[in-house]
C-alpha cells in the first residue's frame, strides 16, 4: 500500500473532499473568468495563461498541503516565534526592495524566484501559528492586560503597521481582525479587546481615510445604500457596478458556463477579486448558493475538528484557520454584492492568486493533520490545565 493511500485513509476524507470541490471549483470558473483576457493579452494565441499560472500555484499549495499534513502540527509550538520574526524580516525586505529600486507601486509582492509570494499572506499564517502557540503557552495569564493580551497586540500592530505602508489596508485590518477574535475565543477580558480595538480604529481610520481611491471605494458604498444616484457618485464605484450588472445577468440560473459578458473586459479583475461575480453570472442563483453551501460545510468541518481535539493549541490553530478562512469569503463575497465597500481581498481557493492558494492549502493541510487525531474536547481537562 503507497504512502499517498495511508494518508488518504488515515485523514479526514469530508474536509478533503471539500478542500478538492473548492480547488475544482476554482480551476473551471477561473479558466473561465480569464480565458477572454488571456486572449486579448496574447493577441489571440492562448487562452490558458492565468489557467497554468494557477495550476502551478495549486501544485506547489498540494505538496505544502502534503508535507503539513504528514507533520505533527505540534511542531509548529517551537517554530512559531520564528515564523513569526521571518514574516517580520520579509515584510520589511519587501518594502525595502520597492524603495531601493525607485518603484512607486505598492510593495506587496517578493519575488523569490520559483514563485512571488504577497508577504501579507504569509503574515496571516505567522499570526495565526503564533498566536495559537502564545494563548497555549500563557492562558493562565491570558485575563491580564499587561502580561496576558499586551505582548500580542504589540506584535499584531508592528504586523500591521509593515502591511498597511506596502500599502494594504483591507489585509492588515482582516489579520487584525483575526488576531483580536483569537484572544477573544483564547479566553481575554471583553474590555481589554473593546478598549485596544477603540484605541486602534482612533489611529486606523484615519490613515484608511487619507488614500484617495479608499475614500472613492467608501464614498461609492455610502451613497449605494442611502440611494445616491449622481452620475459623479457612481463613477466612483465602477467595479462594484459591474460586479452587479454581471450577477444580475445570470438570474436563477446563469447564462451556462463560458457565457459570461461582463468577463470580456467590462468587469475589471474577473478572474481575481471579482470571479464571484463571474460565478453568478453564468452558474446564477443556484451556482453562487452551491458554492456558499460548500464553504459552510468548511466552516461546520473546521469547528467540528476544533471541538474534537484535546491540546488547546490544536484549538486555537483550528479556529485561526478556519476564521480566515470564513473572513476572506464573507468580504469577497460581501464587496462583490454590494454590501462592503471594495477591497480587493481574493476568495479562498477560487480565486486567481499565487501565495494565497499557496499558504491556504498549506494551512487546510494543518487543519487536516489536527483532524487526525479524532478526540473530543474535555472541558475538565481544559480546565484543570488552567
Amino acid at each position: 500500500m503507497s504512502q499517498l493511500d495511508i494518508i488518504i485513509k488515515k485523514y479526514d476524507k469530508s474536509l478533503l473532499w471539500l478542500i478538492v470541490i473548492l480547488c475544482g471549483i476554482g480551476t473551471v470558473m477561473l479558466y473561465s473568468a480569464s480565458s477572454f483576457k488571456s486572449l486579448y493579452q496574447t493577441s489571440g494565441l492562448t487562452d490558458t495563461i492565468y489557467l497554468q499560472s494557477h495550476l502551478k500555484k495549486m501544485m506547489i499549495g498540494f505538496f505544502g498541503m502534503f508535507l503539513f499534513t504528514v507533520m505533527d502540527y505540534r511542531k509548529l509550538k517551537i517554530a512559531a516565534p520564528y515564523i513569526l520574526i521571518l514574516s517580520i524580516i520579509l515584510l520589511v525586505l519587501t518594502k525595502l526592495i520597492y524603495i531601493i529600486q525607485g518603484s512607486s507601486s505598492a510593495a506587496r509582492w517578493l519575488d523569490l524566484g520559483v514563485i512571488s509570494i504577497q508577504t501579507s499572506d504569509f503574515a496571516r499564517f505567522s499570526i495565526i501559528i503564533y498566536f495559537a502557540y502564545y494563548i497555549d503557552k500563557k492562558r493562565n495569564r491570558i485575563k491580564d492586560f499587561y502580561t496576558g493580551i499586551a505582548p500580542p497586540l504589540f506584535i499584531l500592530g508592528i504586523i500591521s503597521l509593515l502591511i498597511i505602508i506596502q500599502p494594504d489596508f483591507s489585509s492588515a485590518a482582516v489579520i487584525g481582525f483575526i488576531g483580536f477574535l483569537m484572544l477573544l475565543i483564547g479566553g481575554a477580558k471583553i474590555s481589554h479587546l473593546s478598549a485596544s480595538a477603540t484605541s486602534a480604529l482612533i489611529i486606523l481610520v484615519p490613515v484608511m481615510l487619507m488614500m484617495p481611491y479608499r475614500m472613492k471605494r467608501i464614498t461609492y458604498w455610502i451613497s449605494s445604500i442611502f440611494g445616491g444616484s449622481d452620475s459623479a457618485i457612481k463613477n466612483l464605484g465602477y467595479q462594484a457596478q459591474q460586479s452587479l450588472i454581471s450577477l444580475g445577468n445570470g438570474g436563477l440560473l446563469g447564462l451556462g458556463p463560458g457565457n459570461s459578458l461582463e468577463k470580456n473586459l467590462f468587469l475589471p479583475e474577473p478572474h481575481t477579486d471579482f470571479i464571484f461575480a463571474i460565478i453568478g453570472e453564468e452558474l446564477g442563483l443556484w451556482g453562487v448558493l452551491g458554492v456558499l453551501f460548500v464553504f459552510i460545510l468548511f466552516f461546520q468541518r473546521g469547528i467540528k475538528i476544533a471541538k474534537q481535539t484535546t491540546d488547546p493549541f490544536g484549538i486555537m490553530l483550528s479556529i485561526g484557520i478556519v476564521l480566515s478562512m470564513v473572513l476572506y469569503t464573507f468580504i469577497n463575497v460581501g464587496y462583490v454584492t454590494g454590501v462592503l465597500p471594495v477591497t480587493g481581498l481574493p476568495i479562498p481557493l477560487i480565486s486567481h492568486g499565487g501565495s494565497n492558494l499557496v499558504i491556504t492549502l498549506s494551512m487546510l493541510g494543518i487543519l487536516l493533520n489536527i483532524s487526525e487525531s479524532k478526540r473530543s474536547l474535555n472541558k475538565k481537562l481544559w480546565n484543570h490545565q488552567q
